[in-house]
C-alpha cells in the first residue's frame, strides 16, 4: 500500500494529512482555503506526495444519519473526482474534531493556536481510523 490523503472538509478549512508510505501512521499536514484554489492545491498535493487513495471524513449525526453537512461533502467529493483519478473513500468522522481539541488542549495549545491547527489533526485522526481499520 502506498501513501492515503486524509481530509477534514470544512466550510471554511480542509484539514489534510497524510500517511507514511507504508500507510500505518497519520501525520497531520497543512490547512487549506474552502474554496477553488483550496481544490487546486489539493489535486497539487496528491501528485506531490504521489498519493494511491484519499479518505474523506463523512459527518454524520450521532445517531448515524446524515445532515445538511453531509451533502456538501459528497459535493465536496464529487469535484475532487473530476480532478484526479485517485480513488477516494468515505469515513464515518463523528466526534474527529471534538477529539482534536481535547488532543490539543491536552498539548497545552490555547484556543487561538488551535484554531490554526484542529483541522489537521482533525484529518490525522479521521486517517489513522481508517488506516487502524484495514486488515
Amino acid at each position: 500500500m502506498g501513501r492515503v490523503l486524509g481530509i477534514d472538509h470544512g466550510d471554511v478549512r480542509i484539514g489534510i494529512a497524510l500517511s507514511d508510505p507504508t500507510a500505518f501512521l497519520a501525520s497531520p499536514l497543512c490547512v487549506l482555503d474552502s474554496t477553488n484554489a483550496g481544490l487546486g492545491q489539493l489535486v497539487a498535493l496528491i501528485a506531490e506526495h504521489q498519493v494511491e487513495k484519499i479518505v474523506i471524513g463523512l459527518p454524520r449525526n450521532m445517531d448515524g444519519s446524515y445532515g445538511p453537512a453531509t451533502e456538501k461533502v459528497r459535493s465536496f467529493i464529487e469535484k475532487l473526482k473530476a480532478l484526479t483519478a485517485v480513488p477516494v473513500f468515505e469515513w464515518d468522522e463523528r466526534l474527529s474534531t471534538v477529539s482534536a481539541h481535547n488532543a490539543l488542549r491536552e498539548a497545552g495549545l490555547n484556543g487561538k493556536k488551535r484554531k490554526g491547527v484542529v483541522d489537521k489533526v482533525a484529518a490525522q485522526i479521521i486517517l489513522q481510523n481508517y488506516l487502524d481499520a484495514q486488515p
